[in-house]
């Protein structure tokens, strides 16, 4: 591929967290004159740089990003509102001639992109069947309780004595890592079209993956995430707003609160980001199986030499 045989109208990169893709993004965004253009629902909010590994300021530098730490925290960012700002992030992008690089661990906000938004995909059976078991065992209380932990949103909007709608709204969340009210919010036409896209996928082998996940949420210690959930409690937001529900916020705001240790807390978001991790692969996997695969950043920019 070079920047003007076969050059294509966008390229889009999706993976789990830490695998490499903002690497891969940055470099092909310099290598083709791109812009690159967030597709995470968490870093585009302006108090979440440290914890949503956002680009730093010297990578920002080296290629033009957008969306990035945009929205207030008090604020719900949704998918309609993701797909109006790359409306205008694409006519920019036109009018400047540059390769619009798509990068970002959300799969809604790529279905949306290049499908549009109409209603909630299927439910595996195997998913449906797991949580009418645990309606048997654990009760409608019970269900509430965990879709409380999984989906504040709907939680608060769903009786805890109404077990179809909860089952419903548990087995949407598993099943796309998408709360149900994102999905009803939703109806948007695809913004950009499959032809012509370069649809990527990277997905690295899962032990080089969690300590990649490990390693990082380290350095986000030694870079001020304490602090920078410090300043995000200090706001007293709602606890329901998505920017409270990043990764690591509740666990060290338990820390901060005097309700945990600052070990315990660490590895407690540690293994969130790992099963956040595994719930991507698995949208991936169902959703993004026509994109090209590749085990990690070099592989991308192996195979995408100008």
């Amino acid at each position: 591929m070079t920047p003007d045989a076969g050059r294509p109208k966008a390229i889009l990169i999706a993976g789990p967290t830490a695998s490499g893709k903002s690497a891969a993004a940055l470099d092909l965004a310099q290598r083709f004159g791109g812009i690159v253009i967030n597709a995470d629902s968490m870093q585009v909010y302006r108090e979440l740089a440290v914890l949503t590994a956002r680009p730093s300021q010297a990578e920002m530098q080296r290629a033009p990003h957008c969306l990035y730490g945009t929205v207030p925290a008090s604020e719900r960012y949704s998918v309609g509102r993701f797909l109006e700002d790359v409306a205008h992030a694409l006519r920019d992008a036109k009018v400047e001639g540059r390769l619009p690089v798509f990068i970002g661990g959300t799969g809604l906000y790529f279905k949306a992109l290049t499908e549009g938004l109409a209603q909630v995909p299927d439910v595996p059976p195997e998913i449906r069947a797991h949580w009418r078991g645990e309606a048997e065992r654990i009760g409608t209380e019970g269900l509430h309780r965990a879709l409380q932990a999984r989906d504040p949103v709907m939680a608060a909007r769903l009786r805890p004595s109404d077990p179809q709608r909860l089952l419903r709204a548990l087995e949407v969340i598993d099943a796309t890592s998408v709360s149900l009210a994102e999905w009803q919010g939703a109806d948007a036409a695809a913004v950009l079209h499959p032809e012509g896209l370069l649809r990527i996928v990277i997905a690295p082998e899962r032990e080089p993956l969690y300590a990649a996940i490990d390693a990082r949420f380290d350095r986000m210690m030694e870079q001020g995430a304490i602090e920078e959930v410090r300043a995000l409690l200090a706001l007293g937001l709602d606890h329901a707003l998505p920017a409270m529900r990043a990764h690591g916020v509740r666990e060290l705001a338990a820390y901060l609160a005097g309700d945990s240790s600052l070990e315990a807390a660490v590895e407690k978001a540690k293994t969130e980001s790992r099963r956040y991790a595994k719930r991507q692969m698995t949208w991936a996997r169902r959703f993004m199986q026509d994109w090209q695969w590749f085990p990690n950043a070099a592989a991308v920019l192996s195979a995408t030499k100008p």
